[in-house]
């Protein structure tokens, strides 16, 4: 022990490190703040944005414009929801959902990661077995926190670790027996990739060859159907469950629903109940989604048509642009998401990218990511997802942005 005349020293210089600690968090959370600000006001101040997303807008904007589209999505004379009641604009949601999946039913969640683990808990007691396939990629592995073990009690066996989905001979040679195989459509973190419809038709009866239920993890199903040639009900019929997003590719502010069969989606509710998704009102979120519904889902289509023309004109701009090493992913996009790929940190594409923006009045990217575990240094991604801002975009524009883009990044660099 310590003499007690060392104490009250010891005690300050504890006091000290801890106040120097605060300091250094404060100093780290104000830069951090300053630079989303700056980011910020960099896309609000822009004239054209080719890379969609909710950010960039304010809360006044955000009520303006839910209240500009709310009367052509509901009835503004009816109540509020309480609980979700099935005559209110909740239930409203939720019939419009399963009439545009083609299901049964469809119950509204707060969250997509709750509505994935009352999927998987409800047919795990349905079947009699914990063990889900699933991707290593997938959502519930990587943006979950481990929930579907954690919270449900479950465990994941991966068929495939390639980024794609599994092959139906790869779901024929799972070593163990597995309730439900969990496919996310599309494949998000692999690059918002899909399989042809022929292969997963053929995914989906091997699972069912082995006497497993199937669910997709549909957060953005709306946009799959150019690729697979196929309506929303022809592929949401191909599973037992279907989770989807209001917030993804809608435009909503949040929620989700699980679509099925109505004894599976009755007790769906029961557990939403349990896991603390009975929230006392959802209506501007079901006006949101509906609001979503009646105006981006006829509209995919044009945006997946659109991003194949991005995606070319970016490989072309950047090409001309002599950047050594990049890729966009995949070359062709399956949806109206893609990656691309530069060989350069993450900040430093970020700070070209908002200096374009304020130079321009042009976003062509928003934020760039570095590779987490074995990713090699230096390299980053963003996401690009062409939506209604990117429609007025000739490939000749996106062409000349990216090598300003380009040029800006050498400055920056230099």
């Amino acid at each position: 022990m310590l003499p007690t005349t060392a104490r009250p020293n010891t005690e300050k210089r504890q006091v000290g490190a801890v106040e120097q600690s605060a300091r250094e968090r404060t100093g780290k959370n104000g830069d951090r703040c300053a630079e989303r600000a700056r980011r910020l006001a960099a896309w609000r101040g822009s004239e054209r944005v080719l890379a969609g997303g909710a950010s960039g807008e304010t809360v006044r904007e955000r009520l303006d414009r839910l209240l500009a589209d709310a009367p052509a999505a509901y009835d503004l004379g009816d109540w509020t929801d309480v609980y979700g009641n099935d005559d209110g604009i909740v239930g409203e949601l939720e019939r419009r959902t399963a009439e545009a999946l083609g299901t049964e039913a469809a119950a509204f969640f707060p969250t997509g990661t709750m509505a994935q683990q009352v999927a998987l808990r409800t047919w795990a007691g349905r079947t009699g077995n914990t063990t889900v396939a699933g991707h290593p990629l997938s959502h519930l592995e990587v943006h979950e926190r481990d929930a579907y073990a954690v919270v449900s009690g479950l465990r994941m066996v991966h068929p495939t670790r390639a980024p794609r989905l599994p092959t139906a001979e790869e779901i024929t040679d799972v070593q163990e027996p597995f309730g439900t195989l969990a496919l996310e459509l599309p494949l998000r973190d692999a690059g918002f990739v899909l399989p042809q419809w022929a292969d997963l038709t053929a995914t989906v009866a091997a699972a069912r060859d082995r006497d497993a239920v199937v669910h997709f993890d549909g957060a953005r199903l709306w946009e799959c159907g150019p690729h697979f040639g196929r309506s929303l009900p022809a592929t949401a019929a191909l599973a037992d469950s279907v989770y989807v997003s209001y917030y993804k590719s809608l435009g909503g502010i949040s929620g989700a629903a699980l679509a099925g069969t109505d004894d599976f989606v009755e007790e769906t509710r029961a557990w939403r109940h349990r896991y603390g998704g009975q929230l006392f009102q959802q209506w501007p979120a079901a006006l949101a989604a509906l609001a979503g519904l009646d105006r981006e889902l006829p509209r995919l289509p044009e945006y997946v048509a659109h991003a194949k023309v991005v995606a070319q004109a970016l490989d072309d701009g950047l090409a001309e642009a002599g950047v050594p090493w990049f890729r966009i992913h995949p070359a062709v996009p399956h949806t109206h998401q893609f990656q691309v790929w530069l060989p350069h940190p993450a900040g430093l594409l970020d700070d070209a990218g908002v200096r374009q923006a304020e130079e321009t009045r042009t976003t062509l990217f928003r934020q760039w990511s570095e590779p987490a575990g074995d990713g090699p240094p230096g390299v980053s991604m963003t996401e690009v997802t062409v939506g209604a801002s990117a429609m007025c975009w000739t490939a000749e524009d996106v062409r000349r942005a990216a090598g300003e883009f380009v040029r800006r990044v050498g400055v920056v660099g230099g």
